[in-house]
């Protein structure tokens, strides 16, 4: 069993209170997911560290009861 859409933007917003976090059912099997996560907490991190802190919301669930997440980061305009 995958992780619900909503399961995802709620850990991730734990992590980062002031995220606008958008979650995309890639394939409709609730295994695949994309989100696009915009917090201020990016500000001068690189990609891969961005990457880091939002997947550190998932501890060991990421890659086993959260199968696939696609992921595009960013700080506020």
């Amino acid at each position: 069993m995958g992780m619900a859409a909503n399961e995802i933007e709620r850990r991730i917003l734990k992590a980062l209170p002031d995220a606008i976090v958008e979650i995309r059912d890639l394939a409709g099997d609730g295994d695949h997911y994309a989100a696009t996560v915009t917090s201020e907490a990016f500000r001068g991190k690189t990609r891969v560290q961005q990457h880091q802190m939002v997947n550190a919301a998932f501890g060991a669930d990421m890659g086993t009861v959260l199968h696939s997440l696609a992921l595009q980061t960013k700080a506020p305009d």
